[in-house]
């Protein structure tokens, strides 16, 4: 696996449906050589899943554990869920919380201990992860794992 940082994923072939997958589908393969959207919120969901409390992972962190996608894709597939992940775990690249969600993710902060970046004054929405702190990166078994996920995605059946 390419080292945190690098960009070496293929970031167009996820379909866009508009739909989420039912929770108890199983990872669909891919077709004519585009991931089925159904299977990308599914792992996409697993990689939210794992991530610890009080550790996040940026929308990029997860597409490069999967192999796919892109931060766009990502932050899709979590935004279309009807699935209880903790999505306030999966942040934007500069440590802010998903758009529009700042206040529901600040309680989760509070109660997991989550390191944040709270400047003077600041609104109750005007606060960053700190990502020096907070970011979270797999063990090599468990990126093995995620990375062999994200290969079933892009697998011909």
């Amino acid at each position: 696996m390419q080292p945190r940082g690098t960009d070496s994923r293929d970031t167009g072939d996820v379909m866009d449906t508009g739909d989420v997958a039912d929770p108890g589908e199983s990872v669909q393969r891919a077709v004519a050589g585009r991931i089925d959207p159904h299977a990308y919120v599914d792992a996409v969901l697993v990689v939210a899943g794992t991530i610890p409390a009080a550790r996040v992972l940026t929308y990029g962190d997860v597409a490069e554990l999967l192999g796919c996608g892109g931060p766009r894709q990502v932050g899709r597939a979590l935004s279309r869920s009807t699935r209880e992940v903790p999505w306030w775990r999966v942040l934007r690249a500069g440590g802010h919380p998903p758009r529009g969600f700042a206040l529901q993710a600040l309680p989760h902060y509070e109660d997991e201990g989550t390191a944040l970046s709270v400047p003077p004054g600041a609104r109750a929405d005007e606060y960053r992860v700190d990502l020096r702190e907070a970011r979270w990166w797999p063990s090599d078994d468990e990126q093995l794992g995620l990375a062999e996920l994200g290969a079933s995605l892009r697998r011909v059946p």
